[in-house]
């Protein structure tokens, strides 16, 4: 039985590296999906093997029967009907769930410890579970805060008192209380109680002041957290299968973090204490100059005559589900001989390959969506840049102002466009609350109103000239 257990668990790793693999490239990403929750299905029926469940009793199998049951159908039926502008908060609750589980666990194996209940485990065992139990604990509320603020629900957060001496105080107090539980053969429930307390203050403390703009890499962060929580947890079970998946989703999410920030060029400390989308860092003053409009229809009509049309979309466009009516205008105009490219930006949207998702559920091919770097130097040749929605990830400031928030940013060079058309609702400086130097340049037009019913729009000032 061991050597078939031992035997799932490798075949469960290999599928979730497996997976992993194939969701780097839109092409393969639905089947690596496929792949790793067969993986998922293997490591959880073989957990029903071990000896401790099998001689457990019906009444416990039961009861985790019962559990897998309900989480699978809520799962399942949430992840249905979810809309795909909900996606990031999805992100965000399920794995503030995986920082919990581990935290659980951690809490489980150390009460037992403290009750002396049998339960041996060596000192390494003991650190990785206070280690696990602080970083899931973190990531649990930490998640928590990220979904809340991602989904309008705290718009505006309450200030701590101190800032962030207060949360370094919180997180030594955890620390110690962590350190003070490794060290006793076994630790009092009030001892517990404080350092598990402290864990959770502080994943609420730490991303309270942390802007909106912010929350795709802070959930990235937490994501990677999560991983090496449950990698920990898996040691102190014993369970190959927590150890490797929680390790491979911890390196995931830390090489993305990391690239996202890169993508800012800003550092993770940066990120997590400059407080951007609070309204704390923004570019109060602003760029000067007047907001000039045009039409969807004539703007459309201009663009039917162009050569070369570039898009840059942006979570304006996720809101407003504008994709299939953009997607049925770009191929007007490529019936008409325009070159049509999309331009994507790591951090467009609310969570990484956000847009390229939504593109291809309007059936937009891979072969016209280009990443920042490859498509760049062709904004200077284009007719026309189309911005819908998207706000930091092309404003010029990030090159010229060095006061800005954003300075030193890689963006997209839509200003350098012959002609620039901004699909927005208002004139609102965005998620980010920055207010955008391109809105103001002269080659620039705003087209105000819901981005889907502009693409109609679109649509309908193209036919007027076929």
């Amino acid at each position: 039985m061991t050597t078939l257990i031992q035997f799932s668990y490798l075949a469960a790793a290999f599928l979730f590296i497996f997976g992993l693999k194939r969701m780097s490239s839109p092409k393969t990403a639905r089947s690596g999906i496929v792949w790793a929750g067969v993986g998922m299905v293997v490591a959880t029926v073989v957990t029903f093997l071990y000896p401790q469940i099998l001689h457990a009793g019906i009444g416990r199998i039961l009861l985790i029967a019962v559990a897998v049951a309900i989480g699978t159908i809520w799962a399942w039926r949430w992840g249905k009907s979810v809309a795909m502008t909900d996606m990031p908060q999805m992100v965000a609750i399920y794995n503030g769930m995986g920082g919990g589980a581990a935290a659980t666990i951690a809490a489980i194996e150390l009460i037992k410890l403290s009750k002396g209940s049998g339960v041996h485990h060596d000192g390494i065992a003991i650190a990785l579970a206070v280690i696990g139990g602080l970083i899931g604990s973190v990531s649990m509320t930490g998640s928590v805060i990220a979904w809340a603020k991602l989904d309008g629900r705290m718009d505006k957060a309450p200030r701590i008192p101190g800032g962030h001496r207060t949360n370094f105080v919180m997180l030594a107090i955890a620390i110690i209380s962590g350190i003070m539980v490794m060290s006793a053969d076994h630790p009092s429930g009030i001892m517990l109680f404080i350092f598990f307390a402290s864990a959770l203050a502080f994943g609420i403390m730490m991303t309270l002041p942390i802007g909106g703009a912010d929350m795709p890499v802070i959930i990235s962060l937490y994501n990677a957290l999560t991983g090496l929580a449950v990698s920990f947890e898996g040691y102190v079970l014993q369970n190959p299968a927590m150890i490797i998946a929680g390790m491979v989703v911890g390196a995931a999410g830390t090489l993305l973090t990391l690239l996202m920030a890169r993508a800012m060029n800003r550092s993770i400390s940066n990120v997590m204490f400059s407080g951007m989308g609070t309204g704390d860092a923004a570019d109060g003053d602003g760029p000067q100059g007047e907001m000039k409009e045009i039409s969807a229809e004539d703007a459309a009509i201009s663009m039917a005559y162009g050569e070369k049309v570039i898009i840059v979309p942006g979570y304006g466009m996720a809101v407003a589900q504008a994709q299939h009516k953009l997607w049925e205008f770009v191929q007007m105009l490529q019936k008409r001989g325009v070159e049509v490219a999309f331009a994507i930006h790591p951090v467009a949207g609310r969570m990484p390959g956000h847009m390229n998702v939504l593109l291809a559920e309007a059936g937009v091919p891979y072969d016209i969506i280009f990443d920042l770097e490859d498509i760049n130097e062709e904004f200077g040749t284009a007719s026309a840049a189309i911005v819908i929605g998207a706000n930091d990830v092309v404003n010029p400031a990030a090159r010229t102002n060095k006061s800005s928030p954003i300075y030193g940013m890689p963006i997209l060079n839509a200003d350098h466009a012959e002609n620039v058309y901004v699909l927005k609702r208002g004139q609102g400086t965005g998620f980010s609350g920055i207010q955008n130097e391109l809105f103001f340049g002269e080659n620039t037009r705003m087209v105000y109103g819901d981005a889907q019913k502009s693409c109609a729009a679109f649509i309908a000032g193209v036919k007027s000239v076929s």
